[in-house]
């Protein structure tokens, strides 16, 4: 148990590290900040989720100890648990049903993995959310000062004598955006930490669970629910409709995960297959839109089972390969 502890407190150190980063306001700083769940994550998954509990809550400690009280809960709820359940959930595993399994174990489905850090993704932006405002007019008020706040101190930081103000169209566009877009990027990084911190535990030799197989993976049988409650939400008025943006933005990025993964199945065998997946990923790097479309198409697989039918189609591998 000793080590366990001393694993946590490595971890949180670094998270802690990680995290204060952004206060340089370098551009590397923001990449850092990102990987911050990153130590919690690893040593969830290469010792167990009692060092990624120690990593959380030593990380949100340090922090708290040198900018303030707030920081504790900021950084608990906002990065510290969040990534302490994720590799809790990455570990569960059940006898399996069926005697092929490896070493006789069910382990948690990936696509459930995946879901569950959009869910948690989206929930943390609506509580940033309501921190700002419990309505629609005191929230855009407050991150209408919030944006005007960090355009004086870019404009400090250049050398200039102040920047430009602000148009209130613009403003306005901004806080529309500004939740769904974190959203969006709150979701995507969840994943790539998830999967980062799977590959360097992997490398090392620690991972107890078997590689999964991408392209197979599923989403629960709720998650098209989930889907469509937040986008009928997005039709209420008010801080409610603005929230369910996030959680409906969020939702959408994993099921353009989903999308991708989709994609990497119904190509397989194809002489076509790196032009098409380098043109998704090129095109989702580029312009970012195409994402919606790999969303719909993740969608589309939940009612149509395009994987399945791939296959069939393909039919059973042969006997020399």
């Amino acid at each position: 148990m000793a080590h366990v502890f001393l694993i946590g407190i490595g971890a949180g150190a670094a998270a802690a590290l990680l995290f204060a980063s952004v206060a340089s306001g370098s551009p590397l700083s923001v990449l850092l900040f990102y990987l911050a769940p990153l130590p919690i994550l690893i040593a969830a998954m290469g010792w167990s989720h009692w060092a990624a509990l120690i990593a959380a809550l030593v990380a949100a400690t340090g922090l708290a100890a040198l900018f303030g009280s707030f920081f504790f809960i900021a950084f608990l709820l906002g990065i510290g648990l969040p990534a302490w359940w994720l590799g809790y959930l990455a570990l569960l595993a059940r006898p399996a049903s069926t005697p092929t399994a490896e070493n006789g174990l069910e382990w948690y489905p990936v696509g459930h993995l995946v879901f569950w850090a959009a869910l948690i993704s989206g929930a943390v932006v609506i509580v940033g959310m309501l921190n700002l405002g419990t309505d629609e007019a005191s929230f855009r008020a407050a991150l209408h000062r919030s944006i005007e706040r960090v355009v004086r101190i870019q404009g400090a930081a250049s050398g200039s004598d102040g920047a430009p103000a602000l148009s209130e169209r613009v403003l306005d566009i901004m806080v529309t955006i500004l939740p769904v877009a974190a959203a969006v990027l709150s979701t995507l990084t969840s994943i790539v930490n998830l999967g980062l911190a799977a590959r360097i535990v992997k490398i090392s030799g620690r991972l107890p669970r078997p590689w999964p197989d991408i392209a197979a993976m599923r989403f629960p049988s709720y998650a098209p629910m989930v889907a469509g409650v937040a986008v009928i939400g997005t039709f209420v008025s008010g801080i409610m409709g603005m929230m369910s943006s996030a959680m409906m933005a969020s939702v959408l990025m994993a099921y353009a995960v989903l999308g991708f993964a989709v994609l990497h199945a119904i190509t397989r065998g194809s002489a076509s297959r790196p032009f098409v997946l380098g043109g998704a990923y090129a095109a989702v790097v580029v312009f970012f839109w195409p994402a919606l479309v790999l969303s719909m198409l993740g969608l589309a697989d939940t009612m149509f089972d395009f994987r399945r039918r791939a296959a069939q189609k393909r039919g059973p591998p042969d006997a020399g390969t």
